[in-house]
């Protein structure tokens, strides 16, 4: 946790009580008089921005309340004095604010009580939540400080969104390794290394990489992250020295293959006899020439690959991340059916694709021309296909005519080929029982640069129509895909549904007309129940009512009165995972 130092002649931490927006601080008159409790969720309310996933895994809630509301207010807040305390939140209030006698006897009340009067209720970590299906409820255990429940609000959205989408996004990863390893190789062994943390760098700060890379750690094992790797051993009871919380491989970088110069071959075959004569090492390839790497170096080093007790991993690092690994796009247009067909033939499919595409419109048409790439019988084609348009009232353009001009026979080049096919015709390897083929044991590959998931997907099918099993690459996942997300990722907001004032409850909510709906909050206490596997909330609550739950409610007291009432751990939050998969 960081400190953060005051540069003048005093030297503090960031005050706790000012770990909030502005507004907050100027909430609590703004209650109704006899105001006891305020209750509010945290719920994921849309996947609009990543309609991909249905589901976010609930995540960060335990280390929170590790963190802040026991570490971090028990040492920079109860621990400390109290005229300290309420005079460093004084000078924020009176000098930023303008307000010269700031009422600060709330902020002593709280120092005098001596620990957070809030109960925390939540889904055990690693439960998969369904949009609108709350995963945490807060509120003040004492009618004092009812102010306290959204006051905290700021923070707890800070702090939880990020890891909790992180490892939402690493899940989806996880679903897809396996759902294309169940496809081509008929099993999933391995593929909790198949994604590869590579985001540290790009992240927004440490405390970022940290939480976003231990929610990578709850799919995968895979990560060049290290402090995620001691984050889950800090919050959730994981331990190195007895499990895999996070592993990876010696790797070189740009600068090491700049340094040791040009001549490629001397500085591959340096690495993986020198420097790491077995185990695993993965090369940065393209520093110069990748193309020459893998039609030139590679194979002159194959013997000592094949001979190497170890695997040598090839890590492209620029380019269309589809192209490099499968190639350019060559359909194969093989039907063991038709035996007999003729390049040529191809003519009809490759007509309808024309008519299949955006070419015409009001006032333009396509090209004149059109060449094709397809595989027939083992040998690669290219069509040239001319095309006649016609318009309707002399606007409307339209496909007249298509003919063939010319079908010819051509030898593909390494990039047509692609990574993974061209070190298969250097090293070959085996056949899974799907019958899709997999890389020898020696050589692999790894891509790190741009990756998502779309990309992910479409690159295991393309290895796949290749006949290429998914497992053949492992993804390095980045901040392109852990960093290019917001708290509206997934729609997360902490709101206020019930209240009591003067005795009397409450059951509130908001509905703005001007919005689609997606802002419309639970009204008064909730609770989830699990339904032939799924989840549902109700609404609508009085504590009666809640209360009437015990027992069915899969929300549970994490946090109660300064003390900690729930720790999970790594494993346990793992295998929950693994189970919903």
């Amino acid at each position: 946790m960081t400190d953060f130092i005051h540069s003048t002649e005093t030297d503090y931490i960031l005050p706790p009580t000012v770990l909030c927006d502005f507004y907050k601080t100027s909430h609590r008159p703004q209650y109704p008089k006899g105001t006891e409790v305020i209750y509010s969720t945290l719920t994921p309310r849309s996947n609009k921005f990543m309609p991909m996933i249905d589901k976010v895994v609930t995540f960060e809630i335990q280390s929170f309340v590790k963190e802040y509301l026991i570490g971090y207010f028990n040492k920079y807040f109860f621990a400390r004095k109290k005229e300290d305390v309420v005079a460093e939140y004084a000078r924020v209030i009176k000098f930023c604010l303008g307000e010269e006698n700031p009422d600060t006897t709330h902020i002593a009340e709280l120092h005098d009580l001596g620990y957070l009067p809030v109960r925390i209720k939540a889904l055990k970590e690693g439960t998969l939540v369904p949009m609108r299906v709350p995963m945490m409820t807060i509120e003040n255990t004492m009618p004092k400080f009812f102010w306290i429940t959204n006051y905290l609000e700021t923070l707890i959205s800070a702090e939880l969104w990020q890891g909790i989408t992180s490892a939402s996004i690493a899940l989806q990863y996880r679903k897809i390794l396996n759902k294309y390893a169940m496809r081509t190789v008929g099993n999933t062994d391995g593929v909790e290394f198949q994604g590869h943390d590579f985001s540290m760098r790009g992240m927004s700060s440490l405390q970022s990489a940290q939480k976003s890379g231990a929610g990578h750690l709850l799919s995968f094992v895979g990560t060049d992250t290290i402090p995620a790797i001691l984050y889950l051993e800090k919050h959730y009871n994981a331990n190195i020295e007895k499990e895999l919380v996070g592993t990876s491989i010696p790797a070189t970088e740009h600068s090491v293959m700049c340094a040791n110069g040009q001549d490629e071959y001397e500085v591959f075959k340096r690495m993986i006899t020198e420097v790491y004569p077995n185990g695993l090492v993965s090369i940065v390839s393209d520093t110069w020439d990748f193309w020459n790497i893998v039609a030139e170096i590679i194979p002159r080093l194959k013997e000592v690959i094949e001979k190497r007790d170890g695997k040598v991993v090839i890590r492209p690092d620029s380019g269309i991340p589809e192209d490099i690994l499968c190639g350019k796009y060559i359909e194969d247009l093989t039907d063991p059916n038709y035996p007999d067909t003729k390049p040529e033939h191809m003519i009809d499919h490759f007509s309808e694709k024309l008519h299949e595409m955006d070419l015409c419109g009001d006032g333009y048409h396509g090209d004149e021309e059109y060449e094709f790439a397809f595989k027939l019988d083992g040998k690669y084609y290219r069509m040239t296909v001319d095309v006649d348009y016609n318009r309707h009232d002399k606007r409307y353009y339209y496909i007249e005519s298509t003919k063939m001009r010319k079908v010819e026979e051509f030898t593909p080049s390494i990039e047509d080929l692609g990574l993974i096919e061209a070190l298969w015709n250097i090293f070959g390897g085996s056949i899974t029982e799907k019958g899709y083929k997999v890389l020898a044991p020696c050589i692999g590959a790894i891509y790190g640069d741009a990756i998502t998931l779309e990309r992910c997907e479409t690159i295991c099918e393309r290895l796949a129509e290749k006949g290429f099993a998914s497992t053949n690459v492992v993804f390095g996942i980045g901040s392109f895909t852990y960093q290019h997300n917001t708290r509206d990722t997934f729609g997360f907001a902490m709101k206020a549904t019930y209240a009591v004032i003067n005795g009397e409850e409450k059951l509130i909510y908001k509905d703005p007309k001007t919005d689609s709906g997606m802002k419309k909050s639970q009204k008064g206490r909730v609770v989830v129940l699990e339904e032939d596997g799924e989840l549902k909330y109700i609404d609508g609550l009085n504590k009666e009512e809640q209360v009437s739950y015990f027992g069915k409610d899969q929300l549970e007291q994490v946090f109660f009165n300064g003390q900690l009432h729930r720790d999970e751990s790594l494993q346990e939050i793992r295998e929950r995972i693994e189970h919903k998969i």
